[in-house]
């Protein structure tokens, strides 16, 4: 990954607000079906006509008027709960005071244009990106209310998600959450790519549905997310490499065995192991999300020799599988989501796999169709 070509996405300036849209749903048979992902696939510009088809058939649902969903999903024994609108991006922000939306990563421009390109060709936003906040308490309240009542929608997924979804259409209900939300922000927990990728189609097109885009507002002291960390593999050096690199950017080592280095793992300490060695890596006066900086700003341009290639992984699990003689899996620790935030609200940015908010919900359950809409207020 060239880490010089990432670069910081444009703020979305407030009033922070969601829009009703009239929303397409998978059949609750397909959702979580990898056959599903045909829909999808290229050629792009032929989605829209083959969701219709699959409308016809009964796999896809068009909702009949435009609406707010509250979005509930339970997996891994989380329940999750969270507001799907049309996001307004149509205006950007002059200083950090007025942003309403917070990426905390920065983006890969090709990658953005990519899927600017996908999203145009197919006409629709096929999932929302994820924001989350620290609600407020009127918003959540009203929520609560929306939640006691019967769904209008619930299945259980391919994935073994519980899905619940509930349509929020009254114009009051509508005015109140948007009112209430006007002068906040929310952090962009998945979809940076996606993010900047609906701020190029806004600015390409102006005026029209794409001053809108697809998201997920999810209330983090109400149902929060799991937060944790994303771990590394370092193919192509050993951990004798790994840890005179550590030394040489001004960390300190301690080797040990399994039981030790991983008891050690804290928010100042970073692991290292090929699966016979062990290491606690403790850097200098740094802790939290700052040790994530240090290892990609820090640790490793220090290696006498680049790895041959850098892996990510959501779960320790997963990399400790994978290390070898010649791979290092790097263990790091879960962040705070207090100091994401306070990083972010300074305008500080974390490396690219910073974090990771678990769980997701599942592909098709909200998408939105810009076909389906009008320019929409101004």
């Amino acid at each position: 990954m060239d880490f010089a070509a990432v670069i910081t996405p444009p703020y979305v300036a407030k009033p922070l607000r969601l829009e009703p849209f009239r929303a397409l749903l998978l059949a609750p048979s397909r959702v979580g079906d990898p056959a599903s992902a045909r829909a999808f696939a290229r050629p792009y510009r032929a989605v829209a006509a083959r969701l219709l088809e699959w409308e016809r058939a009964g796999r896809v649902i068009r909702t009949a008027e435009p609406a707010l969903f509250l979005h509930e999903y339970t997996a891994g024994g989380l329940t999750i709960r969270g507001l799907v609108g049309a996001l307004a991006i149509d205006r950007r922000a002059s200083g950090l005071e007025d942003r309403a939306v917070w990426p905390h990563e920065g983006i890969h421009p090709a990658q953005a244009d990519e899927l600017a390109s996908r999203m145009y060709e197919m006409g629709m936003n096929p999932a929302p990106i994820l924001l989350v906040h620290e609600g407020p308490a009127d918003v959540r309240a009203l929520l609560r209310t929306v939640a006691a009542r019967a769904p209008d929608v619930e299945y259980l997924d391919r994935t073994g998600q519980k899905q619940r979804i509930w349509a929020i259409t009254a114009p009051v209900e509508i005015s109140a959450i948007n009112t209430s939300l006007r002068d906040g922000a929310a952090l962009i927990a998945d979809g940076h790519h996606r993010y900047a990728a609906y701020l190029q189609l806004q600015e390409a097109h102006p005026g029209t549905p794409w001053d809108r885009g697809l998201a997920m507002l999810v209330d983090q002291t109400d149902t929060p997310l799991f937060l944790g960390a994303i771990h590394r593999t370092l193919t192509g050096v050993t951990v004798a490499d790994v840890t005179a690199a550590a030394i040489k950017a001004g960390g300190a080592v301690h080797p040990g065995d399994r039981s030790e280095a991983l008891a050690d793992l804290a928010p100042d300490t970073l692991v290292l192991t090929d699966s016979e060695r062990w290491a606690v890596v403790t850097p200098p006066s740094v802790a939290g999300i700052e040790l994530v900086e240090w290892l990609q700003a820090a640790l490793i341009p220090a290696l006498a020799q680049a790895p041959t290639a850098i892996a990510f992984h959501h779960a320790a699990e997963d990399a400790l599988s994978r290390a070898k003689r010649r791979t290092v899996a790097v263990l790091l620790p879960a962040p705070d989501f207090a100091a994401v935030r306070d990083l972010v609200n300074r305008g500080g940015l974390l490396p690219e796999k910073a974090t990771s908010f678990q769980p997701k919900p599942s592909l098709g359950v909200l998408m939105r169709s810009v076909h389906d809409e009008s320019p929409g207020p101004r």
